[in-house]
């Protein structure tokens, strides 16, 4: 099938969109509805009608003619293939040589890749269309959290021979890389200290009521070590405190999520005379 749908429509996108805008939403299109995660039975259709507008809109030349004359820039909609690749492939002429979209811009470009089914894969496994990739052998690892947001190196003995694999900063769990020899999908042991959103970072972090009442300093954990914060006097319970960029990294790009401090206000179990008698006195006050 090729679309006749106004390929603007296809991306959900605007005509004055930038060319940022219209490569963000093709990357979340597509991973919607790739065939290899989306079972639904109009998922290669769709997926091919996505690549179709992505291949036209990503190209400036493509985008000025289409702007112009619509799908009668490209033979009226009849046989749409403007990567030159064969039609019943939604693949065919998006990674060869000359085709235009570049899957490794887009997704991140892990190493050893050599077409897209691989970097799909990477991200959420799964078999390909066809069964033009046979199923090969899978390794489960375990990881810290910390080998999570800062990458690491790991050894599998795979048919007697050891291979290093390079886990990329910012993998979560149910994310899987497709080496030439196996597969490596990966189980993280949670943090005690931090709580993974996404590629944001939660960390419950208690202060003493007097700190929260007066304010002053607290040493707070981040990612990269220990942070002294300035407590504003009168900060409420559950107060949050947002440190942009310092999360997790994006497998797809170098930016990070944030990181956000939530006070925890903790009250005294046990109190003297004395400070009961302050207390007492500072309500009546």
């Amino acid at each position: 099938m090729s679309t006749t749908r106004d390929f603007y429509d296809v991306l959900g996108v605007s005509k004055s969109a930038s060319a940022a805008e219209i490569k963000s939403a093709y990357r979340k299109l597509a991973l919607k509805w790739h065939p290899d995660r989306n079972k639904e039975a109009n998922a290669h259709e769709k997926f091919k009608e996505i690549n179709e507008a992505y291949e036209v809109l990503s190209s400036p030349e493509k985008k000025s003619k289409y702007d112009q004359f619509g799908h009668a820039a490209f033979g009226g909609g009849t046989g749409f293939n403007p990567g030159g690749g064969a039609s019943g492939n939604p693949f065919a002429g998006y990674y060869s040589s000359g085709g235009n979209i570049n899957f490794e811009d887009l997704f991140g470009g892990q190493g050893g890749f050599s077409d897209p089914f691989d970097i799909f894969s990477a991200f959420f496994g799964g078999g390909s269309q066809g069964g033009r990739r046979q199923a090969k052998p899978h390794y489960s690892m375990k990881l810290d959290f910390m080998e999570v947001v800062k990458g690491t190196e790991k050894t599998i003995v795979h048919q007697g021979k050891q291979y290093t694999v390079k886990v990329p900063a910012g993998i979560d769990e149910g994310n899987r890389i497709r080496y030439n020899e196996f597969d490596v999908s990966f189980e993280i042991k949670p943090s005690k200290i931090f709580k993974r959103e996404g590629n944001d970072v939660i960390v419950n972090h208690e202060i003493p009521f007097t700190l929260a009442i007066l304010g002053g300093e607290t040493e707070v954990p981040t990612l990269d070590g220990d942070l002294k914060l300035r407590i504003r006097a009168g900060t409420q319970p559950e107060s949050v405190v947002r440190l942009t960029g310092k999360g997790i990294k994006h497998l797809q790009s170098n930016r990070h999520g944030d990181l956000y401090i939530r006070y925890v206000i903790t009250l005294p179990s046990h109190l003297s005379g004395r400070q009961k008698d302050l207390l007492k006195k500072f309500e009546e006050s």
